[in-house]
């Protein structure tokens, strides 16, 4: 479907094409699974952005860009909508490779403003008719990124709308009636006229004058929410309906021709149009494929994944040892702290998108006596990396990091995938590395993280582990792997984590008999179990869900070359030296060629089976 300029609609016909929108989203998610409430929620603020700006030339940068649906729609991309986040379908984040209308590539939170001040400072030095429109939900507005763009922005005064999505409310309430008709009042031209003819007319007062007025015009803006932006330096106009497209386009209409940084505060519903999902419902923003009529979830049930475990085994050592905190930032039930949180409030904490905090003030009560865990998911624990350094392993202080969703994520893609945190781990001293691959490894790698003095991470994958073997588990003893099981060929399958499921898999395939290693550790790496192995197994292969630069293939040939052990042939299956794609776990891992049968015949052609 084709939608035309936005620009020559009518109201009526603006607020048919969002209604149209809304239930193509619908129909799509619930077969595809997706993000949904936001997007439901920011549909009209969209069409409206469409209505008064150029997409074509204005840059349109949605931050984390889950919500921007609607925007894919609008350009050209209907008929394409139904492959989204499927294997060689569309993204479900702009991508500028699939659109020229898509600014930037976006997954992670708070990065709209800075690329928006960025851009600004691009137009001004170029002098194009251009202007950033920066989108941003309220939640990525606790992350300290974001006000590091405003303090810049509010000082250099460049051209600039940003509009803020408030679905929560969490910014700032509206303070009954009033606050409702002074911010109507300030959405209005003759407002924003009297505001500059008040301020021209304050600098030719004298000083005492000048300051008492400027105290009585801050009085007014106490009563609303827009005085820290107004402190900050920039334009605030709010808060306003962010579904009523004809006040909308107004707003955005004289944000634009102010020619000066401009906050645009709207305040939305969650899941506006389905109201099975309407409001603050955490499940309702990201979700797998679902009943359009019940809203019920299509999805079987399987194995438990290993989120769970963690969550169960979390609270179990919670309850036998008080000293043991927690927090998360932003996930707490994608992290499986929820349940914690819950038992024992006074302990562990969701200090929203705010990962370097996150990890600094673990580092502070893990030096004040306590056991801290950090859960994080492998991507987002990339934005504490320099907290991790400074503020934990430079102390040698016992923080846990918790790594959900390591390795392949599957539909949410290249942002998302969980490949880097070994690689960026293994480089830090006084950091220990290990990774459990079934259900009870992971409660006994818990077990030993609890007890651990020094700083320490462990990685689990998104969904169940890959296997579900029944093996007996030793219990976790620092740098130490186990023998899963003793071949008689010179072929030794060495996995890690996840890892160790695909090399059982990959096992099966082959007709010769292997031996498996459970690496356990790959930092300190278990040098005594491997120079024993080297001695009968010549060629080994290394099983990972992550980057081949820097993981557990690049360790151990780091020991090979330390110890002069020259013979051994290995062969790393971890990832190639690229971003991987959005799809299907098990579609993802075909391309990559990573299916235990194709990395059996991979095997078989190098020991020349």
């Amino acid at each position: 479907m084709y939608f035309g300029d936005l620009k020559t609609k009518s109201i009526d016909e603006l607020e048919e094409i969002a209604s149209q929108i809304r239930e193509k989203i619908l129909q799509t998610v619930s077969k595809n699974g997706g993000h949904l409430s936001s997007t439901l929620g920011a549909t009209d603020l969209i069409v409206a952005m469409h209505s008064v700006f150029d997409a074509s030339k204005d840059p349109f940068i949605f931050d984390v860009s889950h919500q921007s649906y609607a925007h894919k729609l609008i350009t050209d991309r209907w008929d394409a909508f139904d492959t989204l986040r499927t294997f060689g379908g569309i993204s479900g984040y702009t991508k500028p490779n699939e659109s020229p209308y898509d600014y930037y590539m976006s997954g992670h939170s708070s990065t709209s403003i800075s690329l928006a001040v960025g851009v600004a400072k691009a137009i001004a030095l170029t002098k194009e008719d251009r202007i950033p429109v920066a989108f941003i939900g309220d939640g990525s507005m606790s992350a300290g990124m974001v006000y590091e763009a405003l303090n810049e922005l509010g000082d250099r005064k460049y051209p600039c709308v940003i509009i803020l999505n408030d679905n929560e409310m969490s910014i700032a309430s509206p303070i009954g009636a009033l606050s409702r008709v002074l911010s109507q009042t300030m959405a209005s031209p003759l407002y924003q006229k009297f505001k500059k003819q008040t301020q021209n007319i304050l600098k030719k007062l004298p000083d005492s004058a000048m300051y008492m007025a400027k105290k009585f015009e801050e009085s007014l803006h106490l009563i609303t929410p827009g005085v820290l932006f107004e402190e900050l330096g920039l334009e605030y106009i709010g808060p306003i309906d962010g579904h009523n497209i004809a006040s909308i386009i107004n707003t955005l209409e004289i944000a634009m021709n102010m020619k000066k940084p401009v906050i645009v505060h709207a305040q939305t519903t969650k899941g506006k149009g389905y109201m099975v999902a309407e409001g603050h419902l955490e499940h309702w923003h990201g979700v797998g494929a679902f009943d359009l009529k019940s809203g019920a979830s299509l999805k079987k049930s399987g194995a438990k994944n290993a989120t769970t475990i963690f969550s169960d085994t979390l609270v179990e050592l919670a309850e036998q040892n008080e000293k043991i905190v927690g927090v998360t930032a932003a996930m707490p039930s994608g992290t499986g702290m929820s349940e914690a949180m819950s038992r024992f409030p006074d302990r562990f904490w969701d200090v929203a998108i705010a990962e370097q905090h996150a990890v600094t003030s673990m580092g502070a009560l893990a030096k004040e006596g306590f056991k801290p865990f950090c859960a994080l998911y492998s991507t987002f624990l990339q934005r504490g990396y320099d907290q991790v350094i400074h503020d934990v392993c430079l102390m040698n202080l016992g923080v846990v990091f918790a790594i959900d969703r390591a390795g392949i994520v599957g539909e949410d893609g290249e942002t998302h995938q969980g490949a880097f945190d070994i690689s960026f781990l293994r480089a830090i001293p006084n950091m220990t590395l290990f990774a459990p691959f079934n259900d009870s490894s992971m409660k006994e790698a818990m077990r030993f993280a609890s007890t651990l003095l020094t700083p320490c991470a462990f990685r689990y994958p998104r969904g169940s582990f890959s296997s579900s073997d029944d093996f007996e588990i030793e219990p976790y003893t620092l740098g130490k792997a186990q023998i899963i099981k003793e071949g008689n060929s010179s072929v030794a399958l060495i996995g890690y984590g996840n890892g160790v499921g695909r090399a059982l898999a990959v096992a099966s395939e082959l007709n010769s008999s292997v031996s498996i290693i459970d690496l356990r550790f790959v930092k300190p790496l278990d040098t005594q179990l491997l120079k024993s192995l080297a001695q009968n197994h010549k060629k080994w292969f290394i099983f990972s869900d992550s980057a081949k630069i820097g993981g557990v293939g690049s360790a151990i040939l780091e020991f090979l070359n330390h110890e002069k052990i020259a013979d051994i042939e290995l062969v790393s299956f971890e990832y190639e030296d690229e971003f991987i794609i959005h799809g299907a776990t098990q579609q993802v891992e075909e391309s990559l060629g990573l299916l235990p049968e194709q990395l059996a015949e991979k095997i078989k052609q190098i020991i020349g089976e």
